[in-house]
């Protein structure tokens, strides 16, 4: 059937991954594009798959992301984000499909790719009992640092991540804002090629959130890649330079930031265009609700 999952095995691996309208165009801009990104990508995906009984999660996703970027994968709540970031990261078995990070297969060669990436996953599951520096230092030693080194990064992070005082407090007594920046900074620790965040700014109050932002921003301007998922386009139009965007399990549009805005004023406008969400009508049918009361 045309929309089945196609085993990786019988694909044309010499196929290009397909683009969208924008990045197809061509010509100087995208010939340069190519030229400054001449590397391996930073992750590549070809059909990749995901079904939950009756539902596909993932309908067969193609996309190439390049190394150096701060990327924003987003989509409408339920369109596939957190799913497809764990079949990325390794953290979900796709039905069919192939993924490599930095050129490594993630399900055929799991250990490097896992010693490449770092990950700060939605619903962040943390060892509570642990004080934030003891958190770090035992994270950091699973990873294989020497145990000097570990804490002087974890020490490093916490101060940049205004934890300082909080680093002998228990993670289960940590405030919302405050376990997103410890989880970041286990992230962080063995300082890894692609950081994967899925949701970082959700409840996150204005102050640590620039805190986080202010990191993040500082790790890409030193080469290294950040894919993060989000549903918030201000956020994702103020920090990225290139976003793909998802809807019911497939993509819609990738590319630098400008070429899938286009002409619209704003990637909230493109967004909604791609999504097939423009000129839906809100509460129409809701002619009760309103002042005064019950009726």
């Amino acid at each position: 059937m045309a929309n089945e999952p196609e085993d990786i095995e019988r694909r044309d691996e010499s196929a290009p991954p397909p683009h969208s309208a924008a990045a197809s165009a061509g010509g100087p801009a995208a010939a340069a594009r190519e030229d400054a990104f001449a590397g391996p990508p930073a992750v590549r995906v070809q059909g990749l798959w995901k079904r939950f009984g009756d539902q596909i999660a993932v309908n067969g996703i193609d996309l190439t992301l390049p190394a150096g970027r701060f990327i924003g994968l987003v989509g409408p709540n339920g369109a596939g984000k957190t799913t497809t970031l764990s079949m990325v990261t390794g953290l979900l078995r796709p039905d069919s499909g192939l993924v490599e990070i930095g050129g490594h297969d993630v399900w055929r060669d799991p250990v490097s790719v896992k010693s490449r990436i770092g990950v700060l996953p939605e619903g962040l599951r943390l060892f509570e009992r642990l004080s934030g520096r003891e958190l770090l230092g035992y994270m950091g030693r699973l990873r294989g640092l020497p145990g000097g080194e570990v804490d002087k990064r974890a020490g490093q992070l916490l101060d940049v991540l205004d934890l300082s005082g909080a680093r002998n407090k228990l993670v289960v007594d940590y405030s919302t804002g405050m376990r997103k920046k410890i989880g970041l900074a286990a992230a962080l620790l063995h300082n890894p090629e692609v950081l994967f965040l899925d949701e970082p700014f959700e409840g996150v109050d204005p102050v640590s959130a620039q805190t986080i932002r202010g990191v993040l921003e500082r790790y890409t301007a030193s080469g290294a890649t950040v894919i993060f998922s989000s549903h918030v386009m201000e956020l994702v139009e103020s920090l990225c330079d290139w976003v793909a965007v998802i809807a019911a399990g497939r993509i819609r549009a990738d590319g630098p930031l400008a070429e899938v805005r286009g002409t619209a004023p704003s990637l909230q406008d493109a967004f909604l265009e791609l999504v097939g969400a423009r000129g839906r009508g809100a509460g129409a049918d809701l002619d009760w609700l309103g002042g005064g009361g019950a009726r």
